[in-house]
């Protein structure tokens, strides 16, 4: 067996999945745009180098369009938002979004996100253990977004499980399960967006659902996907982005010691997580829209390209000891949010989240520890996040 299949046959296994640094640093420097068979089964590209990731994130020959790309239709009723389209549609819808995310409302929720995370750390503190996903890096970001979004607060659990539903719809062939949470979910889209209708709000489903009645530019088809999506990224990512930096700290304690004592690094503190152990493994998926030639590689019209973000947050040809976790580290331009015109909106929100959630655990539990050892977590499923089923902590020493 030659070096690239023993590294394909590597790919996507259980211990890939628990540490998949290892096979990146290989595959970087054997094959960095690999030709292979994904976990769903189709066939197509895996880019794993730094420079060659950033080229594809913003290179236009490559679509998010699956339509336009294969001339197939999209699979999900939800895919119809800017993550996957490409210009002119991509900035219609973007910018139906943006104005709900710009620098100084994000700012200006930093008071009401710290009162979130200390109203959940107060609701544990009589405990001494404690879930850290399931009743903290969870409930924070879903209560965030679902405030922007005008999601009632009774219905926030439910989101989770639809949107762990669709997340792995993506990567997996459809159950029955999968097909129920989906038809909840639309059913339940459906009713509240009706109810919009007849009694908007200040929120952005309101917002969204006016601008459509207005006759502005959201079909009902692009109104699921663009809720779809905000819902999803508005919180899968930050769970994430919590829940590995906390494991990156429990790792290295002296870089926990470092951030607890002089808590005003969380900022760069927070760009290591992002890069360390990034929350989202893999890009959503592109196509070639044309024949065309890429770093020697020659890719046919429709063929599928996805790109490794962490593998290239680890590419020591841009980062000096990729594998070190330094929270010291000058500002490094990784990728786990992405490149070009397909940068996560959210970004912003995300990385203030994470900032105080992470230093408000550290000053009220100064003393937390895992229950447990880091290599007997559960990692969960999938090519799209990148985290941990649950984190068991006990509180105090």
């Amino acid at each position: 067996m030659n070096v690239n299949e023993s590294l394909k046959n590597a790919l996507f296994t259980k211990e890939f999945t628990h540490n998949p640094y290892p096979v990146y640093e290989k595959l970087r420097q054997s094959d960095p745009i690999m030709k292979l068979q994904f976990p769903d089964g189709r066939h197509g590209w895996l880019i794993s180098s730094y420079a060659e990731a950033v080229e594809a994130l913003k290179d236009g020959r490559f679509s998010k369009d699956v339509a336009k790309a294969m001339g197939a239709e999209q699979t999900s009723v939800f895919s119809t938002n800017m993550l996957f389209s490409d210009p002119p549609d991509h900035k219609r819808l973007r910018g139906l979004v943006q104005k709900g995310f710009t620098p100084q409302r994000i700012a200006d929720m930093r008071s009401h996100i710290q009162e979130i995370a200390d109203n959940l750390l107060d609701a544990v503190s009589s405990q001494d253990t404690m879930n850290l996903i399931d009743e903290y890096a969870f409930k924070l970001p879903i209560i965030v977004i679902s405030e922007i979004l005008g999601v009632p607060a009774e219905d926030q659990d439910k989101f989770r499980v639809w949107s762990n539903s669709i997340i792995g719809a993506s990567n997996q062939e459809m159950n029955e399960q999968v097909v129920q949470h989906m038809n909840e979910f639309i059913a339940y889209l459906r009713d509240w967006f009706a109810k919009v209708r007849e009694q908007p709000g200040d929120d952005m489903i309101s917002q969204l659902v006016i601008a459509e009645n207005q006759g502005d530019r959201l079909s009902e088809q692009e109104l699921y996907g663009v809720v779809t999506l905000m819902i999803i990224a508005g919180h899968e990512t930050t769970v994430n982005l919590i829940g590995n930096g906390v494991l990156a700290l429990l790792e290295h304690p002296e870089q926990r010691k470092l951030l607890q004592e002089q808590p005003e690094r969380i900022h760069g503190a927070i760009e290591e997580m992002l890069r360390y152990n990034g929350p989202v493994e893999f890009s959503t998926s592109r196509w070639a829209a044309e024949d065309l030639e890429f770093h020697g590689v020659h890719m046919k019209k429709g063929d599928l390209v996805v790109i490794a973000l962490n593998s290239a947050n680890r590419d020591s040809t841009q980062f000096e000891d990729p594998d070190l976790f330094d929270i010291t580290r000058e500002k490094s331009h990784h990728l786990a949010f992405g490149k070009g015109i397909h940068l996560c909106l959210g970004a912003p929100l995300a990385r203030l989240e994470g900032e105080i959630a992470i230093n408000t655990l550290l000053r009220r539990f100064p003393d937390f520890e895992l229950q447990g050892k880091i290599d007997e977590l559960e990692w969960r499923p999938g090519m799209i996040v990148r985290g941990v089923k649950e984190i068991p902590i006990s509180l105090r020493s």
